[in-house]
Formats: C-alpha cells, sequence, structure tokens
C-alpha cells in the first residue's frame, strides 16, 4: 500500500472540482473572506471531534494509507480531508446553483418567447 494513498485521494477531489471555478464560474475561491472562515469553522469543530476520538481511542488511523506526519495526535493527511473536503463541496454546491440559474434564465425566455415548457 501506498503511505500517501489518502493524500492522492484529496489531490484527486480537488482536481475533479477544480474546474467548476472556471467553467461553471463558482467563484469560491475568488471569494476567499467568505470561503476562509466556512473552511476554517469545519477545520475546528471536526479538528476538535476527531482529536476527542483519538485521545479517547474511538479510533485511530491504518499507517498503511498515511505519511506518518501527525500534529499532534491528528494526522495530517486528516487536517487535509476538513480542508478539501468542505472546498469541494462549495464547488459543487455553486456549480449546480450556476446551472439552475441558467436553466431557469432559459426556462423564462422559453415561456415569454411564445414557447410551452413541458
Amino acid at each position: 500500500m501506498n503511505h500517501a494513498e489518502y493524500l492522492i485521494l484529496m489531490a484527486g477531489c480537488v482536481l475533479i472540482t477544480l474546474p467548476l471555478e472556471f467553467v461553471l464560474k463558482a467563484r469560491v475561491y475568488r471569494r476567499w473572506r467568505i470561503m476562509v472562515p466556512s473552511v476554517l469553522a469545519v477545520v475546528v469543530v471536526f479538528g476538535i471531534w476527531d482529536l476527542v476520538g483519538i485521545v479517547r481511542g474511538h479510533w485511530t488511523y491504518n499507517p498503511e494509507f498515511i505519511t506518518g506526519i501527525h500534529l499532534g495526535p491528528l494526522p495530517l493527511e486528516e487536517l487535509v480531508f476538513f480542508v478539501v473536503i468542505p472546498l469541494c463541496a462549495l464547488l459543487s454546491y455553486e456549480g449546480v446553483s450556476t446551472v439552475l440559474g441558467w436553466w431557469r434564465r432559459r426556462r423564462t425566455s422559453d415561456v415569454a418567447g411564445g414557447e410551452h415548457a413541458s
């Protein structure tokens, strides 16, 4: 097994959703003043949750799949997860909102133009 598998998976998540920023104009990265506090809230809340779970022995991380770099008891990969997944979720949400907006505008213009919506 590869010790970087978890990080590779997180990189894949970023690569899959990154085009939404440019193609669908999700504007998540460009609105960093909103993005940073949103992601930071997730990092803090779930970071504390994870730390408590690790310290109390409720869960562990398989050393076969992580680099071995830890911030206290928290594996680096888990911190990366808490940053990447909320960003991917925000990009997905904004991308879907953009597409729905296009669809609504088109539907409204079709109806206004005399075409019947099915």
